[in-house]
């Protein structure tokens, strides 16, 4: 279906039919190298395994990293998409435990910025999608570029990944400024990658808290707990297989499961309007 006839269908889809649609979490930051296609590889195996129609959706749609975190050589990516050559579902790659992979392109300049147009073409292809996953994770690009944005405006819950460092508290602190104040995003959830105690965790957690409630006022943020410091990642991410594949009983392995188990818990409201605009609708305010 071409661009065009794809944006004449969501001008025309009536919007009055109940549907349930997937739980579309962003995993994100603002600093690169915290752990996120990772910890989305992994989170996606471990809902998989419970049972729930897990798709990760790589958005840093130039630097493409989830396939490679799997050891996948896609034939097409979004690129493909985007140029009308291929359908969404087309490209779609199976990945290990049943999990699905939307895989992004690599140094595809033009991808780094998407237009209205685009944005619009892509959600249409996404509600094609709706009907067969549970969860969607959107594995964003690290900073704070409008891609970024978009994705985490997307979604229904924002997931901030987070280590020790300090630069990685900076960095989230700017993206979490700029969707709280620029798009009144005001709740966030965020989970320590890499800590080596519960104790490091909760203070990297306590000292952004600190500094939010100081300058951003009052937001929602939510403690998710931490991912060990476990040294069969590294073995994993050589491995190019999930640790919670390679190395099921390894403390990374256990908590991610841990995780996993406690956002299928939550059941969250999934009922929609019966807008058109799937997880987008937020974004452009219909």
């Amino acid at each position: 279906m071409s661009q065009a006839r794809t944006l004449e269908k969501i001008m025309n889809t009536p919007t009055t039919t109940s549907r349930i649609l997937p739980r579309v979490i962003s995993i994100t930051s603002g600093k690169g190298g915290v752990g996120k296609s990772n910890i989305a590889v992994n989170l996606a195996y471990a809902l998989a395994s419970q049972g729930l129609k897990t798709l990760i959706l790589d958005a840093d749609l130039n630097l493409a990293n989830v396939d490679i975190l799997l050891g996948l050589t896609p034939k097409y990516n979004l690129n493909h998409v985007f140029t009308g050559e291929k359908a969404l579902r087309e490209i779609i790659v199976a990945g290990p435990g049943g999990i699905k992979i939307l895989p992004a392109s690599s140094g595809i300049m033009e991808l780094a910025d998407l237009n209205e147009s685009q944005r619009l073409y892509f959600l249409a292809e996404m509600e094609a999608l709706e009907t067969e996953i549970d969860f969607v994770l959107i594995d964003t690009a690290a900073g704070i570029n409008n891609n970024v944005v978009y994705f985490n405006l997307a979604a229904q819950e924002r997931l901030v990944v987070l280590t020790p460092e300090p630069t990685s508290l900076t960095d989230a602190y700017a993206l979490i400024k700029v969707l709280s104040k620029h798009h009144d995003i005001k709740k966030f959830r965020f989970l320590i990658n890499q800590a080596r105690s519960e104790k490091e965790s909760l203070a990297v957690y306590r000292k952004l808290s600190l500094v939010t409630d100081r300058f951003l006022g009052t937001l929602s943020l939510d403690y998710l707990g931490y991912i060990p410091f476990d040294s069969k990642l590294p073995q994993a991410v050589r491995s190019q297989r999930p640790v919670c594949d390679i190395f099921p009983d390894s403390p990374a392995s256990r908590t991610f499961n841990r995780l996993a188990t406690y956002l299928i818990s939550e059941k969250p409201s999934r009922q929609n309007d019966g807008n058109i605009k799937f997880f987008w609708q937020g974004l452009f305010g219909v």
